[in-house]
């Protein structure tokens, strides 16, 4: 087994790592890593039905989609992610088993004297309230799984919750759903206290001595330009994190000194298929034309913003500002 400390903390890069690793080695591969502030969407989510967007824009939370599927959740540099990339055992056929990978992270958290366990179908729980969410993608072409976990050991909860916080009506759609648990710190039931980096080195070194044939391995420069090569080409890009979204149908209602405006909105790989205003407001020109102006148009805030700049809000939709427009859209 190769284990990789990995030093970043650029939540596209790492998540374009694991891919990397995933598909062009072949050993099995266990990896620690970190993220700032990031929410990593699942792969069958749609994205704006799971972030909080104003929160977002305000406070820069990068948002990632991953490989694997399940629910949203929050990074911050309080919170340690764990990747386990296995082969099939020779003549096995490859699945999905949760309670395997998750096994060492519950062995080292009861060396320290914390009671830990598995709950419901990819869940670490301490004393009821959870602080790890798991995942899965199985990698056919070489019959590899990649498991990988978060560790919530000092992150901030508030933050958290305040990122991941969405009004689930404004979206109807048949993606996949997160669902909110209480959540708990793992520093919090420590007998001792350590430092996010101390834990970090224990799991480590638990992994290290748990295995056999165990090597430490660094990415090389040509690792890294792997790697930064497939950021730019798929992790970074909003196709991946916002395109790749299934179809989905947007409704909500602002309040302006115009009046009341219902927003309805189809929305497919991104774009806005088809948009209507309605409400008891009153317009000097046609809303048809507003609503015209806005289709094709990504489900961003960058490119509504660029096209309402355009125009003069307000006739169409009496007493209502481009920013009021805007907010109502997300």
């Amino acid at each position: 087994m190769l284990i990789i400390k990995n030093p970043s903390t650029n939540p596209y890069f790492n998540l374009a790592a694991e891919e990397y690793l995933l598909k062009h080695f072949d050993e099995d591969i266990f990896t620690l890593w970190r993220n700032e502030n990031a929410i990593i969407v699942g792969k069958h989510q749609n994205t704006l039905a799971e972030i909080n967007v104003e929160h977002v824009e305000a406070n820069k939370v990068n948002v990632v989609r991953r490989l694997s599927g399940g629910g949203a959740v929050f990074h911050d540099l309080g919170n340690i992610n764990f990747t386990f990339i296995s082969n099939a055992k020779e003549g096995a056929d490859i699945k999905i088993d949760f309670k395997f990978f998750t096994m060492p992270i519950i062995e080292v958290l009861k060396e320290m004297g914390i009671n830990a366990e598995f709950s419901g179908r990819n869940d670490l729980l301490i004393e009821g309230q959870k602080f790890s969410g798991n995942a899965e993608h199985i990698y056919h072409q070489k019959k590899r799984t990649l498991h990988h976990g978060t560790l919530l050991f000092a992150s901030e909860i508030a933050d958290l919750s305040a990122a991941l916080k969405v009004n689930p009506l404004k979206f109807q759609d048949k993606a996949v759903k997160s669902f909110r648990s209480r959540v708990t710190n793992i520093s919090s039931h420590l007998k001792e206290s350590m430092t996010v980096i101390e834990f970090y080195e224990k799991v480590v070194d638990y992994i290290s001595n748990k295995y056999e044939d165990v090597k430490f391995y660094n990415y090389t420069a040509e690792d890294i330009g792997a790697i930064e090569a497939l950021v730019e080409s798929k992790y970074k890009t909003w196709e991946w994190n916002f395109g790749y979204s299934p179809k989905y149908a947007f409704q909500k209602m602002i309040k302006t000194e115009g009046g009341n405006i219902e927003i309805y909105m189809n929305v497919e790989k991104g774009m806005i298929e088809n948009i209507k205003f309605h409400g008891d407001f009153f317009n000097v020109k046609e809303v048809e034309e507003l609503e015209t102006l806005l289709l094709g148009s990504r489900h961003s805030i960058a490119d509504l913003e660029e096209r309402l700049s355009t125009i003069e809000v307000g006739d169409y939709i009496n007493k209502t500002t481009k920013e009021e427009l805007l907010a109502g859209m997300f």
